[in-house]
């Protein structure tokens, strides 16, 4: 669609406002990109039929810059909660979407973030149905803000939880970690910096199936470090667990210009924020066939274990380092960078 057509060139308040301008919005652009039958109802929500237990996920994202490398905010908002549903072992299938948009965006850039909210949930599976938009006075949001909450039906074979992990377990993670929080920096006004780091983002939903599909109950847990990072992660699920977890430097997917990036900032890359990453929590006796089957998967082709769950140290995460060493890896405290997501 060429938004020339489209008789306005940039997003102003009689958009939110309910009326004539409103439903010209909706109809040209949110209507059309994401026509389907439960949306082309036109009403406040749908109604969809579940067969069994049903995972529900809603986040919010106001990341800066909206446009980045390796993607942008609207596919990020899809891929987002998309793999927070998947997480909770279930299969992603509806998504709603609302936008707060500042008077004064450009219509072309609304446009390139509609249709990028489309080609998402289109690599995802799911459908938007139903959603909001409004408008606010321009110095009043920062461009566009977006929240999405998920559906899926959660999987036959899936028991995710804390409770399930024991002693001995492995800990896989399914590829590089810290690409997401490096290439934001590497754009952020003052902190730029010459890169070629690309964001991870990325749906992972279809991998997580087929580890339920073939493993089942023996995945005790799915978690994706967004942001607080690989650290922040393990942390919280040593706390949960009342157990320790040991974590093996030498075995960190990372990829080379993100740890020479992180250590030019002065950053620890355990720490930065994810968003195509996530670790799963596995019973020893499957870890060598589940990361086979990772490995098999272009989203899963870097996937290592990085450590395993012990009676050690309780609560506390403890870092092999690869020149011997040991020290603690305690979670972020503060905001290592704001609006990542």
């Amino acid at each position: 669609m060429d938004t020339k057509n489209l008789g306005f060139d940039t997003i102003n308040l009689g958009h939110g406002s309910g009326g004539i301008m409103t439903r010209d919005l909706l109809d040209k652009i949110i209507f059309k990109t994401f026509n389907n039958p439960y949306l082309n109802q036109k009403h406040d929500g749908s109604i969809v039929k579940f067969d069994g237990e049903i995972a529900i996920s809603t986040d919010s994202f106001v990341i800066s810059p909206i446009f980045f490398k390796g993607g942008n905010i609207g596919e990020l908002a899809v891929n987002g909660t998309v793999n927070d549903v998947a997480m909770c072992g279930a299969i992603p299938k509806f998504l709603s979407l609302a936008f707060i948009i500042e008077e004064g965006l450009k219509i072309d850039d609304f446009y390139k973030i509609v249709k990028s909210v489309k080609a998402a949930a289109d690599k995802s599976g799911v459908q938007i149905i139903t959603g909001d938009t409004k408008v606010v006075e321009r110095g009043k949001g920062d461009k566009i803000f977006i929240n999405t909450t998920g559906f899926g039906e959660v999987h036959p074979k899936a028991n995710i939880s804390t409770n399930n992990i024991k002693i001995g377990d492995k800990i896989i993670v399914n590829g590089f970690i810290a690409q997401h929080g490096m290439a934001i920096m590497s754009q952020r006004e003052g902190l730029e910096f010459e890169s070629t780091i690309e964001s991870d983002t990325t749906n992972v939903n279809y991998l997580v199936s087929d580890l339920l599909d073939a493993f089942g109950d023996k995945i005790h847990l799915f978690r994706d470090p967004t942001r607080g990072g690989l650290a922040s992660v393990l942390s919280e699920i040593a706390g949960d667990i009342n157990q320790g977890i040991e974590i093996y430097e030498n075995q960190i997917p990372l990829e080379k210009q993100v740890a020479a990036s992180c250590e030019i900032l002065g950053l620890d890359p355990l720490y930065v924020a994810n968003e195509g990453v996530f670790l799963c929590i596995v019973d020893s006796a499957i870890a060598d066939d589940v990361i086979e089957l990772m490995k098999k998967d272009k989203k899963g082709k870097n996937t290592t274990c990085v450590g395993e769950i012990t009676n050690k140290h309780p609560n506390k995460v403890v870092m092999h380092s690869s020149i011997g060493g040991k020290r603690i890896v305690s979670p972020l405290i503060g905001e290592q960078l704001p609006r990542i997501c």
